[in-house]
């Protein structure tokens, strides 16, 4: 009888928790049983592994074989135990020396002759074994997102490869650490914007504070030309941002690409996605469009046009940060605090309000459409911008264009560094006595955002926004205090306040 102990990690979400795989080899009939809430994939890890095995060269042992994968409780689900297994079988039979096996986490999938397969959601793994001081040892083609977690990882092509490098007879060496290149991408340039002096400027106090928006205005005024331009004028990702981004694609088996390593995300999803689709869903399950757009811009064109009821899913993560998937097997965790960015017409047809179209909706068509953006979520968006149709004047070709985005860009960058100082994140994830401290009225700034509040019926959550919006106003300034000025232009960029 022998036992060999090795470590790995199953996937639950973006969590990697720790695996103990335990082989055991005793008297009896031979036999090869897997336990510990392993689903179908691993249950046939067991064909695999003795294929691959005896394809090596390697001995099978002619034994009872038990193979225990703790916690029983959890759920474990994919080939990636497969090279772990495989290491025990010749740990526990003597083929390898069982304490050279130790502070190593194996993944990996096993191909009948022995080679190494890659397996999904490396990333999130490999930071967890670097927290926990272990190293790693991964098929070859994972190397490039497991270095990016700056743990100690070894790449190999084969099982011979492994357990030759675990014998003594060649030793693998650790990959170089990853250079972790961040080369912004080529965003479209705010220059290109023409007449839109006001959803320029909402625009950049969004990019400063962190803040959502919506935009209103007809069709063809610029609407989603704005909204894709906010990437380029974005600060790039912290490291540790970075690497949350990264593991969520590492979960949907992507590659990360090191020369956008810190370029922020940007989806833009189709107003029919499904609620799978957008918060994430299907058997598994796996993120959905608001997790893919973690530390970056959620964009939805046509809001309205959304099924409320998916709508209504994104007021959660809008406040919290991340989305609870919950299925029959257990609950997942996605990350999910993203920066929204809508857009949506004022009416039906889209021409409400503007002089060059003819609008025909009556008034309870405008109000049935409006009413498919609730309060509550409006309630979330801390600027709503309308955003009118440019004169011809400010369209022709031999007018300058508007500010370039490295210059609003710079800016932004100076907001976002006070802020980092001061509070330790972006103005619109301050709360409580952060909120109070940093945000704090007095005189006539008080007294205007007050008579506001009795005027147009500001919610709490409202009032709580607009104290944000002028900070992050004041910060654009460079000014300490929040000043009526501040709290005015704050108030005139939640302009559907008004129309209730």
């Amino acid at each position: 009888m022998s036992l060999a102990i090795l470590m790995s990690r199953a996937q639950l979400g973006t969590a990697a928790p720790l695996v103990t795989i335990e082989v055991f080899l005793s008297g009896g009939l031979p036999s090869f049983s897997i336990v510990g809430m392993a689903e179908t994939a691993v249950r046939e890890s067991k064909d695999r592994v003795r294929s691959a095995l005896i394809s090596s060269g390697f001995r099978w042992p002619q034994e009872r074989i038990t193979v225990s994968l703790a916690p029983a409780d959890m759920r474990k689900s994919g080939g990636r135990f497969d090279l772990a297994i495989a290491l025990g079988i010749l740990a526990a039979s003597r083929q390898l020396p069982g304490d050279a096996l130790r502070g190593t986490e194996f993944y990996g999938e096993l191909a009948l002759d022995g080679e190494l397969r890659s397996v999904p959601a490396l990333l999130p793994a490999a930071i967890r074994a670097r927290e926990a001081g272990n190293a790693v040892l991964v098929p070859r083609p994972n190397a490039r997102e497991a270095v990016l977690a700056r743990a100690e990882v070894r790449a190999a092509d084969t099982l011979v490869g492994v357990a030759g490098h675990f014998g003594g007879a060649r030793a693998i060496e650790p990959e170089p650490p990853s250079r972790r290149r961040s080369v912004r991408r080529d965003e479209p340039d705010l220059a290109d914007v023409r007449g839109q002096a006001q959803a320029i400027r909402a625009l950049e106090i969004a990019a400063a504070g962190g803040h959502n928006l919506l935009y209103i205005g007809p069709p063809g005024t610029g609407k989603s030309m704005l909204a894709r331009r906010l990437p380029g004028i974005l600060p790039a990702m912290t490291e540790k941002e970075a690497l949350e981004a990264a593991a969520i694609r590492s979960v949907l088996g992507r590659q990360p690409d090191p020369l956008n390593w810190r370029c922020r995300p940007f989806r833009s999803p189709h107003h029919t996605a499904s609620p799978a689709a957008l918060v994430g869903g299907g058997r598994g399950p796996a993120p959905g469009e608001i997790s893919r757009a973690h530390n970056g811009v959620l964009f939805l064109d046509e809001l309205p046009e959304f099924n409320r009821n998916v709508l209504e899913v994104l007021r959660e993560p809008l406040e919290a940060g991340v989305i609870t998937i919950a299925r029959a097997g257990g609950q997942h965790d996605f990350p999910a605090r993203f920066q929204l960015v809508a857009a949506m017409n004022p009416c039906p047809c889209g021409y409400l309000g503007d002089p060059r179209g003819d609008c025909g909706c009556s008034a309870e068509r405008v109000a049935s459409y409006r009413g498919k953006v609730s309060g509550p979520l409006l309630d979330r968006v801390d600027l709503h911008v309308e955003v009118r149709r440019p004169s011809r004047s400010a369209l022709r070709e031999d007018r300058p264009g508007g500010e370039p985005s490295r210059r609003v860009a710079a800016r932004v960058a100076r907001a976002r560094r006070i802020q980092l100082r001061r509070s330790g994140t972006c103005n619109a994830r301050l709360e409580g006595a952060q909120l109070a401290a940093d945000c704090a009225l007095a005189g006539e700034p008080l007294e205007l955002l007050e008579k506001a509040v009795d005027t147009f019926n500001l919610s709490a959550r409202a009032y709580q926004r607009v104290r944000r919006v002028a900070r992050t106003i004041a910060d654009l300034a460079r000014e300490h205090d929040i000043a009526r000025t501040h709290v005015a232009e704050a108030l005139s960029l939640r302009q559907l306040d008004k129309r209730r």
